[in-house]
């Protein structure tokens, strides 16, 4: 077997004395859409993690402190590159920023910033004249070049790096607006297909991917037919909230009623979202370092730790 498997309670365990250094009012601040993460599931799941990530971040500096020596050469700052992948709607980016909080606040490394993939989309102008609006989270979708770039500026250790910006509520990239990254100690890099070893273009496959450059990866992984209900729950409330804004891409959406609603949701889920996740995500799972796997009240179950 290639991972160790962990039932919740065993890998709470597994914390030791880390302590608890978030609040009710800080995970609430973290939760995203829908999501019902609790306290004890911070404490089970997410401390041990941060636990187990502090350590393989020690041990790689003292490896790359190593390496410097050897080399005579003086230390360069380099980022600890963290991946969390999985489908649409499974709890992503909720995963992402709980983790950078309890990352940041270790002693050893405080300056953990967060990426998402979603900045590096195609502008909605590009994926139309390419005909990939409905291919939108698809491989092809993204500007692999500029992604490679990102990632090889980073590891280099270039001071200032900047990333552009995507709007869910526009549903595109925002124009002229970018964010700064500035040598993190650790970066969290969050998409749907940060695990991919293609693509999505015919040809052969390209020479380097975006997770040659990871140190560590995480997959959120449930069962299919979980994380399409919970597409279509978001989708009802974001119906109800963002969709509400005439600004906003999907307002279109904002008067249903909800039996068209879920129909509405459902049929994106089915045409789009589980055709990504069927093709290019789940096939991505065993390539983390960790997976793990979530009911269907969006609580994990088991953890699993591929072996070195």
């Amino acid at each position: 077997m290639r991972y160790i498997q962990f039932t919740k309670e065993d890998w709470g365990r597994l914390r030791a004395a880390t302590p608890l250094t978030l609040t009710e009012l800080d995970l609430a601040e973290l939760r995203g859409i829908n999501e019902r993460i609790s306290l004890e599931e911070v404490t089970l799941v997410y401390l041990p993690l941060s636990r187990l990530l502090n350590l393989y971040v020690a041990a790689t500096q003292r490896l790359r402190q190593t390496t410097d020596t050897f080399l005579g050469a003086l230390p360069a700052p380099v980022s600890y590159v963290i991946a969390i992948a999985g489908s649409v709607a499974v709890g992503k980016s909720t995963a992402a920023r709980v983790i950078q909080a309890l990352l940041s606040r270790w002693p050893n490394h405080p300056r953990v910033d967060l990426v998402t993939t979603d900045g590096f989309l195609y502008p909605n102008s590009v994926l139309e004249s390419k005909g990939l609006m409905n291919r939108k989270g698809f491989p092809e979708s993204y500007d692999q070049r500029a992604l490679l770039n990102f990632m090889q500026d980073l590891k280099s250790g270039q001071p200032t790096l900047e990333v552009p910006v995507y709007s869910h509520e526009a549903y595109d990239i925002v124009p002229d607006k970018r964010k700064i990254i500035e040598q993190p100690d650790i970066m969290i890099v969050e998409g749907l297909n940060v695990l991919q070893t293609t693509d999505g273009r015919r040809g052969p496959p390209p020479r380097t991917f975006v997770s040659d450059f990871f140190d560590f990866s995480i997959f959120m992984d449930a069962q299919e037919n979980y994380v399409r209900q919970w597409y279509v729950d978001r989708f009802l409330t974001f119906q109800k909230t963002v969709f509400q804004n005439p600004s906003s891409y999907f307002h279109r959406y904002a008067n249903l009623n909800r039996d068209d609603a879920v129909s509405t949701a459902a049929q994106i889920w089915e045409s789009i979202n589980a055709v990504n996740l069927r093709q290019n995500i789940l096939p991505t799972r065993e390539r983390a370092h960790l997976i793990l796997e979530k009911a269907s009240d969006h609580s994990v179950t088991s953890v699993k730790l591929r072996k070195l």
